[in-house]
């Protein structure tokens, strides 16, 4: 019997378990999946030594970032995105690292096409965004980073007018702004320059919908939580751990 898992932070909500474990019963397999809540990256080492039959986890927020240093390995488009949120685990207890966050991103974003232009404002600059930037570049989207600190390559919250908002019709809220149970949140941005040119796409999945769609969905826009997104990452990730 397997064992599989999600190391996070606050991660009772998560997807992943039952995604899994729902998968598990379909296929009358014995797998299990289990969620490990860390304080703090360094005790997964601890987890992997512990846990036996542990072949392979899921990396979500803050540690898609902080877990490379722990890696023995690194696949090379992970290693370029730099972000992993899958981790292979071998017989022998060594840790490779791959991203099927783009894969899963460009997957649900092509549902989605064609778009007004090839433009995006990226909100947020952890390790959600930067899988999220991998696909638009790739995809040859113009696209600017949004957070509150300013960088020569960013708007922050409070730079965004009419004309930046018109400009960028692809907004990709990759912070967890909004998620359970805070879902009174939302990103700072200005809703009331959202038009019916505009999509927004927010990589949060529970709630369904978070105030952030609400806001866009009012003003015209097409919009979209991150389900389908963590479906097709979460198949991505059952490939790699069994191949």
């Amino acid at each position: 019997m397997a064992k599989y898992g999600l190391i996070g932070k606050n991660i009772s909500y998560s997807f992943s378990k039952t995604f899994f474990s729902i998968k598990f019963e379909n296929e009358k397999r014995k797998d299990s999946y289990h969620n490990f809540d860390l304080e703090n990256i360094d005790l997964l080492q601890d987890i992997v030594l512990k846990e036996e039959n542990l072949k392979g986890l899921n990396v979500t927020i803050p540690y898609k970032e902080l877990v490379l240093p722990l890696l023995d390995n690194v696949e090379k488009e992970a290693e370029k995105i730099g972000a992993v949120n899958t981790i292979k685990i071998s017989r022998n207890k060594k840790l490779t690292g791959y991203n099927t966050d783009h894969y899963g991103f460009a997957k649900a974003l092509a549902m989605f096409f064609p778009l007004h232009k090839k433009t995006a404002l990226i909100l947020g600059t952890g390790g959600a965004s930067k899988a999220v930037a991998y696909v638009l570049k790739t995809l040859e989207f113009d696209y600017k980073f949004v957070s509150r600190t300013k960088t020569p390559n960013n708007y922050t919250y409070k730079e965004l007018t009419r004309e930046i908002m018109h400009k960028h019709c692809l907004v990709i809220n990759c912070t967890p702004l909004g998620t359970f149970p805070n879902i009174q949140d939302f990103p700072d941005i200005p809703y009331h320059f959202i038009t019916e040119n505009h999509l927004l796409f927010d990589l949060i999945y529970n709630p369904r919908e978070t105030e952030f769609l609400k806001r866009g969905f009012a003003k015209g826009a097409r919009v979209t939580n991150g389900l389908k997104m963590l479906e097709f990452q979460a198949k991505r990730s059952w490939k790699i751990w069994n191949s």
